[in-house]
C-alpha cells in the first residue's frame, strides 16, 4: 500500500531539512508553550460571540508543538490522505519490487523535504485527518520567529494567531458534517485521478512549462497538482478551492474583526503580516510556493475574507451562517470572488 511513499524517509528527510528555530531559554520556551494555551482558551469565548456558531465540549486536543512535532503530525496526516491515492496510481500497473523500494525512498524524501520547508512557514493548523475529533497544531518557534521579524506585541500576535486556528476547530467541530465532507471531496478527487501514462506525461509537460513561466515571474499558478489534473479532477479542485477560500476566508475576517480593546496592535499586526504575505520571501522561496500552490493559498485569504465581510455587511450574520448548512449552500469557486450571487441562489 505505502511502498511508493517511504514515509519513515520522509519523516527523517524533515526532520533533517527543517530550518533551525529561533534560540530560546528553557525558561523562555515553556512560557511561550504556556501564554499560547492560555490565548488558545481565551479565543474560544472570542469565536464563539464572533461567529454565532455553537461549538460542543472541546474533544480535540490542543498540541504547541516545535517544526520536528510539526513535521511528525504531517506525517501521519499525509500518509491518511496519500495512500488512497497510491493505491489507485498502483492499480493498474504495480510496481516490481526492487522499482518499488527505490521509488519510496525517493517520493518519501521528496516528501519530507515539502514538509521541510512548510515546518518553517506554518504558524498553526486544525488537523483533521489522522485523527476523528482533530488536533490544534501551534508551532511554536515559527509564531516567535514572525513576531520577532514583524516587531509587534508578542502577546496581541499569539492570540491573534490563536483566533485563527480555533476559528477552524470551530468550523469543524460545531458543523458536524464538515469533515466528512473534505473527506468525501477527497475520495472523488482521488477516484478522478487519470493513470494513463500518456494523459500524465502530457500534463507533466504542461505543468513544468507553467512552472518555467512562474520562475520568470510571467506567471502565478496555483500549483503542479493543478496542472496534472484531468478535467474531472479540476471540477472537484474547483469545489475544494471554493470550500477552503471559505473556510480561510472565514477564519481571517474573525482575527481581524476582534474588538481593538481585545487586541490593541490588531491594525497594526494585520498590515505588517499581509506585508510580509505579498513580499512572499526570496525568489527560490517564491518558487517553492508557486509549486505548492502556496501563493493560491494566499488569495485564499484575500477572496474569502472579502466574500465573508461582504455577505455579513450586507445580509447580516445570521445570513452569512447559511453557508454552514449543508453542502449545497457552501459558495463556489465563482461566488467567491461574487457573494451577491451567492445572497441570491441561497437567500433569494
Amino acid at each position: 500500500m505505502s511502498s511508493l511513499i517511504d514515509w519513515s524517509v520522509a519523516e527523517q528527510t524533515a526532520r533533517a531539512l527543517s530550518p533551525t528555530p529561533p534560540s530560546a531559554s528553557p525558561a523562555d520556551a515553556a512560557a511561550v508553550v504556556a501564554e499560547l494555551h492560555r490565548a488558545t482558551e481565551r479565543a474560544a469565548a472570542l469565536v464563539a460571540d464572533l461567529t454565532r456558531l455553537n461549538e460542543p465540549a472541546v474533544s480535540a486536543t490542543t498540541v504547541v508543538v516545535d517544526r520536528p512535532g510539526w513535521v511528525s503530525a504531517n506525517v501521519a496526516s499525509m500518509r491518511v490522505v496519500m495512500e488512497p491515492v497510491v493505491d489507485r496510481l498502483t492499480e493498474k500497473k504495480p510496481p516490481g519490487r526492487i522499482a518499488s523500494a527505490i521509488g519510496g525512498r525517493t517520493t518519501g524524501a521528496q516528501a519530507g523535504a515539502i514538509l521541510a520547508f512548510l515546518s518553517g512557514k506554518v504558524l498553526g493548523q486544525f488537523e483533521f485527518f489522522s485523527t476523528e475529533t482533530g488536533q490544534l497544531l501551534l508551532v511554536a518557534p515559527n509564531i516567535v520567529s514572525v513576531e520577532q521579524s514583524l516587531k509587534v506585541d508578542p502577546t496581541d500576535f499569539r492570540l491573534w494567531v490563536c483566533l485563527h486556528e480555533v476559528t477552524h476547530r470551530v468550523q469543524f467541530t460545531a458543523v458536524p458534517w464538515m469533515r466528512q465532507h473534505m473527506l468525501d471531496e477527497i475520495a472523488q478527487l482521488t477516484d478522478a485521478l487519470d493513470v494513463d501514462p500518456d494523459a500524465i506525461l502530457e500534463r507533466l509537460r504542461h505543468a513544468l512549462g507553467e512552472l518555467a513561466r512562474t520562475a520568470q515571474g510571467k506567471r502565478d499558478t496555483a500549483g503542479i497538482m493543478a496542472a496534472l489534473a484531468s478535467p474531472q479532477a479540476r471540477e472537484i479542485m474547483d469545489r475544494l478551492t471554493g470550500f477552503m477560500s471559505l473556510v480561510e476566508g472565514h477564519a481571517e475576517y474573525v482575527m481581524n474583526a476582534v474588538d481593538r480593546s481585545v487586541i490593541p496592535s490588531q491594525p497594526q499586526i494585520e498590515r505588517k503580516f499581509a506585508d510580509r504575505r505579498r513580499k512572499g520571501g526570496n525568489p527560490f522561496d517564491r518558487l517553492v510556493r508557486s509549486l505548492l500552490g502556496m501563493d493560491a493559498k494566499t488569495r485564499q485569504y484575500t477572496q474569502g475574507s472579502n466574500f465573508v465581510r461582504t455577505v455579513v455587511d450586507e445580509a447580516g450574520l445570521d445570513a452569512f451562517n447559511a453557508v454552514w448548512s449543508s453542502p449545497s449552500t457552501l459558495p463556489t469557486k465563482a461566488e467567491i470572488t461574487d457573494p451577491k450571487a451567492w445572497i441570491t441562489r441561497v437567500h433569494g
